[in-house]
């Protein structure tokens, strides 16, 4: 029998606004914290993780800042897409967000994840809009080969004749309890806090998760780690990279060459590894990790 937790909502201690603004078209959820002063702090998250959950980094944060977290498309509360998701729709809905909320300056960005390796190719795209850049485990991909090709396309095709599905979770409190499970270090009141950050219920009663079920279809355009190095050598922003020690992405890095050949890319870098941390280190680690940030972050303004 398992022993019973208590899985009561962690309670926010900065509490978040939340809007909605037109990106390209589509609906984007926004949340902020602060009042909008200062350079602009943006955090973009990663696969099936919503703004919201960013909420226990930015109450461990030193100094009143200006903080925003959007939902990507397909994600959180912001708009679906029947065509599809494409990555370089992020680049653009990442440069027109910043044209709403800093249209005359440069701003810090942290992203984890996926939403790392957005902001890492964004930085090298446009450099002069990024005064700081944070990747949270988000130090691109494994490298793929042409061979590759033709069973990524096959894929792809069939997953346009299928439906889509995500977990459709009896219960916020077993979800709760499904996160419990899968992130050791994750305590009960954040693992209640992101369950429901992370679902809804319909009007049906159902609780569903908070994305587009066809985010999970393969992309058939391959990565090509080249381009995406290409990019990163075009960075002018002092780059923090920060990984958890017991993440399955540090197996990316077996071979110490991959590790170092990406990292020649950045000309201003330094590396912070958070112990007791796998993947998601915001949720496990927040007060490591806003330590790392307080100390490479410029003063609030």
């Amino acid at each position: 029998m398992e022993a019973e937790v208590d899985l009561t909502p962690y309670q926010p201690v900065r509490q978040p606004l939340r809007r909605t603004v037109s990106v390209r078209g589509l609906d984007y959820q926004l949340t902020e914290w602060g009042v909008p002063l200062g350079r602009p702090l943006v955090l973009l998250h990663g696969w099936m993780d919503v703004g919201a959950s960013w909420q226990f980094l930015v109450d461990a944060l030193a100094g009143e800042r200006w903080i925003i977290a959007p939902d990507w498309r397909g994600f959180g509360d912001s708009g679906w897409c029947d065509a599809g998701y494409w990555f370089p729709d992020y680049l653009a809905d990442l440069d027109a967000l910043l044209a709403i909320i800093a249209p005359e300056q440069p701003v810090d960005l942290v992203g984890h994840s996926m939403g790392g390796n957005v902001a890492g190719l964004y930085a090298g795209v446009r450099p002069d809009r990024i005064h700081r850049l944070a990747l949270l485990e988000g130090f691109g991909m494994r490298s793929t080969s042409p061979e590759d090709a033709p069973e990524r396309y096959r894929q792809w095709l069939d997953e346009q004749q299928e439906e889509q599905t995500l977990h459709t979770p009896d219960s916020y409190e077993r979800l709760a309890q499904r996160f419990l499970q899968r992130h050791p270090h994750l305590t009960a009141e954040r693992a209640a806090f992101i369950a429901r950050a992370w679902a809804r219920r319909r009007e049906d009663g159902v609780l569903e998760l908070r994305g587009d079920p066809r985010h999970k279809r393969k992309n058939p355009v391959l990565y090509r780690l080249e381009e995406t190095m290409a990019c990163w050598r075009r960075i002018k922003a002092p780059c923090l990279w920060v990984w958890g020690l017991e993440s399955s992405i540090l197996q990316m890095f077996e071979n110490p060459a991959e590790w170092e050949g990406r990292k020649a890319c950045f000309r201003d870098w330094q590396g912070v590894p958070i112990e007791n941390a796998g993947h998601m280190i915001q949720h496990d680690q927040p007060e490591a990790l806003a330590a790392a940030l307080n100390d490479f972050l410029s003063p609030p303004g």
